[in-house]
């Protein structure tokens, strides 16, 4: 199938050109015909899928064939809700090249920078607007943003909207928005409470799956190192070497261990920047800029800085730390090898992560191959639960014992001494 199948006007077929789209993905195939169409829709789809394309276009679509004034008073006709400021922005950078040669204005608003720029383009009216919940509501109440004449309303990444606890401020936004509306929900996971949100939202609305959790990318090959704690940092280093000049990103569980990776890098005058949630929106989009026109070669992340970063063409991503949520894995060695384009994970595992691994390999029902050139084996023996519960005994025996001897010998040196009640 071609975009041209879909029913697109020649304006959008054009800008779509000019990104070298050349076929629809599933998602977009999937859901652009029922958008079109005036259908709710319940999209099961990860980051990475072709997702942002599938509502935007049709939207754009839409707004053109209402005929909106160009030169008259612009009202905010579409919005679209995402956790992440970079999400945000790469759905307004994706909006802007949909609507090239449309008149369709779009403009993003998000917390952590001065909102300034953001009224002033409000004030000159848009027809779309990508934003995040604080802001958006902060902007609300402030009464420089009204929904009042929202046709077309996008939850996008609602499971880590979830997660990110913007539940509250997602049912107020929601209750500000008119009845009539065409409501598009995205969710890359469909547990109970994400499921309750969708009924709040859309009516009567078709169903779209693509590609679910459990299944990585085919293209991404998936290696292991078991290693030591001690020993990751060199063989990070190790594995940076290997891969000449190549651009990585590379993921930590904390935004201190981020940190930590990135001073050990730059000793090793390796270019590289971190972005986590103690960096500011300026440092945050700094880095990721550079780290796009491959002015740095790392980039180090948490995983909630990382949802939604859509860098074309990046081949590595390299687990630094095994996430001890399997979905959480799939979803970063998904900044790898999108849109069909190959990529390469590696993970380094310390003995504690073992269980993670194997929880990750039944969520994919496949064994991570473990890596044969590593420098670094892994020659701690993890403790069983069991081994575990003695070994916590013992101590709190020895424990015991110390305090024990200790008040014998004080109560022999001073025959005065008694034990104090507790």
């Amino acid at each position: 199938m071609q975009f041209e199948d879909l029913g697109l006007i020649p304006p959008i077929l054009r800008a779509l050109k000019d990104q070298n789209y050349k076929s629809p993905t599933t998602i977009q195939e999937k859901s652009i015909p029922l958008i079109l169409n005036g259908e709710d829709i319940l999209g099961n789809a990860q980051t990475g899928t072709g997702k942002t394309a599938a509502f935007a276009v049709p939207i754009i679509q839409h707004l053109v064939g209402e005929g909106h004034n160009p030169n008259g008073k612009r009202t905010i006709s579409s919005l679209i809700i995402t956790p992440t400021r970079e999400l945000a922005i790469q759905i307004g950078e994706s909006f802007t090249a949909y609507a090239k040669y449309t008149h369709v204005k779009n403009t993003v608003i998000f917390g952590g920078v001065s909102q300034g720029s953001q009224t002033n383009a409000l004030k000159r009216g848009v027809d779309v607007l990508v934003a995040t919940p604080g802001r958006l509501l902060d902007l609300m109440d402030q009464g420089f943003v009204s929904l009042s004449d929202v046709e077309y309303f996008v939850l996008d990444e609602a499971d880590r909207m979830l997660d990110m606890g913007f539940i509250h401020d997602i049912k107020k936004i929601i209750a500000e928005l008119p009845r009539k509306r065409q409501s598009l929900f995205f969710s890359a996971t469909m547990p109970k409470n994400i499921l309750d949100l969708s009924h709040e939202i859309l009516r009567n609305p078709r169903k779209v799956a693509v590609n679910p959790v459990a299944s990585t990318a085919e293209k991404i090959k998936q290696y292991v190192y078991p290693t030591n704690k001690s020993d990751k940092k060199e063989l990070l280093f190790f594995i940076l070497r290997k891969l000449g000049s190549e651009q990585v990103l590379v993921f930590s569980r904390s935004k201190h261990g981020a940190d930590r990776i990135v001073r050990n890098l730059r000793k090793k005058r390796i270019e590289c920047a971190a972005i986590h949630g103690d960096k500011s929106q300026n440092q945050r989009q700094k880095a990721l800029q550079q780290f796009k026109s491959e002015h740095i070669r790392v980039l180090v992340a948490t995983d909630i800085a990382a949802r939604g970063i859509d860098i074309d063409k990046l081949g590595y991503v390299i687990n630094y730390d095994v996430p001890n949520e399997p979905e959480t894995y799939v979803h970063r060695i998904g900044r790898c090898g999108r849109a069909g384009e190959e990529g390469i994970a590696f993970s380094l595992c310390e003995p504690e992560e073992n269980a993670y691994v194997r929880d990750i390999e039944k969520l994919i029902k496949k064994k991570i191959e473990i890596a044969t050139d590593n420098p670094f084996p892994q020659t701690e023996k993890p403790m069983s639960a069991q081994e575990k519960k003695e070994f916590e005994k013992e101590k709190n025996r020895k424990r015991q014992e110390f305090f024990t001897n200790r008040n014998k010998k004080r109560g022999s040196q001073n025959p005065n001494f008694r034990r104090k009640k507790r």
